[in-house]
Order: structure tokens, then sequence, then C-alpha cells
């Protein structure tokens, strides 16, 4: 096994600092935005926040896979990986907005209009057990619960692993991978039920779940490679990681871009053939009006073009060229 070497460049002090101003200047805005209008505010808190969650929830998930796999591809970024995993409190803490917010975002936690149509009203009643304040709370707290005990013991063997070099911590990493990524599956699917689909309680899809997770892989993945890329011009990344490497994670990012996109597509065309009254609403109004340019753009920008330059070989073990995808 290659030896970690847990140094810390004196430049990361700068890039600290920078990420704190940001920081402040990011929580100065989502004070103004929430003066001007709060309903407002809470929706775009929670897009900006799945995304941010969903690139740490995908390197949980990566860190899993390379200790399961046992692959060298994972060896140069563990510990990026871990750092992504160590947020998992302070995401605990930026979900307070949406728990607050709750009755703002969600149509479920509001009473229920009349004039509202009686196929929503009909979702409404049916999911009633489920789609309440009380249980959608304790759902987090619990997925919350469990992202940051795998991380922590994840985190914590792996420095017990550089320290000793004991095989058996090994075995403890596997054997915690293993029901990590169901868990991880399971918490996954039902958070993304719980935050993202439920804004739409009367549509459904069997397969969003997976979609999600497709999604943070493939975001995990690109957010990864431009950090490892940055931090390639400091000691000591600069001496680990080689063109070789940045292949692997290339190869890697075209799998979960492949991913995501048989998933995207597997979804759009069983609901667009089926046609059927709860579910073809969800895409006509994505399709409509100045969405489907943002459609558009996902199909291009998302995965025709990056899915055609991943395919060069030579672009793949150029880091340069490699993060610009």
């Amino acid at each position: 096994m290659i030896e970690m070497v847990d140094k810390t460049p004196p430049e990361l002090d700068q890039f600290q600092r920078r990420a704190l101003i940001v920081g402040v200047a990011g929580v100065a805005v989502c004070a103004l935005g929430a003066f001007f209008n709060l309903d407002q505010f809470f929706r775009s808190y929670l897009l900006g926040y799945v995304f941010w969650a969903g690139i740490a929830l995908g390197c949980l998930a990566i860190l899993m896979l390379q200790h399961m796999s046992g692959g060298a591809w994972g060896l140069v970024i563990r510990r990026l990986l871990e750092a992504a995993t160590r947020t998992f409190p302070l995401l605990a803490v930026l979900f307070l907005p949406i728990a607050f917010g709750v009755r703002s975002i969600y149509i479920w936690a509001q009473p229920i209009n009349a004039n509202a149509p009686e196929a929503l009203k009909h979702a409404l009643a049916h999911k009633a057990p489920y789609l309440n304040v009380p249980f959608f709370l304790g759902r987090a707290a619990f997925y919350f619960a469990a992202w940051i005990l795998m991380a922590y013991f994840l985190n914590k063997w792996s420095l017990e692993q550089d320290r000793t070099k004991h095989r058996p911590i090994t075995t403890k990493l596997q054997g915690l991978s293993a029901p990590g990524l169901v868990l991880y599956g399971l918490t996954v699917t039902f958070a993304s039920i719980d935050w993202l689909m439920s804004l739409e309680p009367q549509w459904f899809s069997t397969i969003y779940g997976i979609l999600v997770m497709g999604g943070q892989g493939l975001s995990a993945m690109a957010f990864i490679i431009a950090v490892a890329v940055l931090l390639t011009r400091y000691k000591p990344l600069s001496d680990v990681i080689k063109p070789s490497h940045m292949h692997d994670l290339g190869k890697l990012m075209l799998a979960f871009l492949m991913l995501w996109a048989y998933f995207s597509f597997s979804q759009f065309l069983i609901i667009w053939s089926g046609n059927l009254p709860e579910e073809i609403p969800w895409y006509v109004r994505r399709l409509q009006s100045s969405w489907k340019w943002v459609g558009l753009a996902l199909v291009v920008l998302q995965f025709a073009l990056p899915f055609v330059m991943l395919l060069s070989r030579d672009l793949k073990r150029n880091a340069r060229t490699l993060v610009v995808v």
C-alpha cells in the first residue's frame, strides 16, 4: 500500500482564509435575499444545499467504493474524499434553515387549499402519514446521524491504518464499507424523496433515488478532480499524482457520466411513453417556456460535450484539460 503523507501545504492557509471570506459573503447574501422574499429564499436555499450536500455524499460513496475495491486510483485522493466527508456536521447545521422553512418550501406542509386540483388533494391525503413535518424532521435527523457516524469511523480507522499499517484495520474499513454502501443507498433514496420529489407530492418515480445517486457520484468526481489538480501545484500531491492517476480518475468520471445519463434517459423514456396523467406533467412543465433551454443545456453541456471529450485518452491523462471537462 502507498504510504499516505499527512502534511498540510502552507498555501492551504490562504485557501482557508479565502473560503472564510466567501462563506461570510454568502451568509450576507442569504440574509439579504431572506429580507426581500423569505419564501423564495427558502426555496433557493434548498437548491444550493442539495447540490453541495450531494458532493459530500458522493465523496462518501466513492470513499467506501475505494475501500471495497482496493484500487490504487483512490489512494491519491483518499485524503480529499475524507475531508469532504468531515463536512457532514456542518451540513447538519446548515439544514436548519430548511427545517425552519419547511412550510414555505413544501405544499404538503401547508393547509390544503380548497381550490386545489382533486388529484393533488387525493395525493396529499394519501401520503399524509409519511409527508408531515415531525416525521420529515425525524427522518432528516436519522440521515445525518448515519452519514456522520459512517464518516467518523472511516476517517478514524484510516488514520489508524496509516499509523500502524495493521492489516486488521483494512479489514475493518472494508467491513464497514460494504453495509455502509447499502445504508448510503437507502438514506439517499429516502432523502431525495423527502427533500426533492415531495416538492410535487402528486408525482413519483421509482428510479429517482438512483438518479440522484448517479448525479452525486458525478458531481463528487468532478469536484475531487478539480481540487486534486489545484493541489498538484504544491507538495506533497505534486510528487504523488501522476498522469496514470488522472487517467484513472477520468475513466471513473466517464463511468459516472454514463450512469447518470442512462438513468436520466430511462426515467424520461418510461414516463413519456407511459403518458400517465400523474407522471407526464412533471416533464411537460420542464419542456415548456424557458425551462426547455435548461434541459437542452443539461443534454449538451453535462452529457454530450463531456462524453465526447472524455473518450480521449490523452485528455484524461492531462490534468489541465481534464479539469476543464
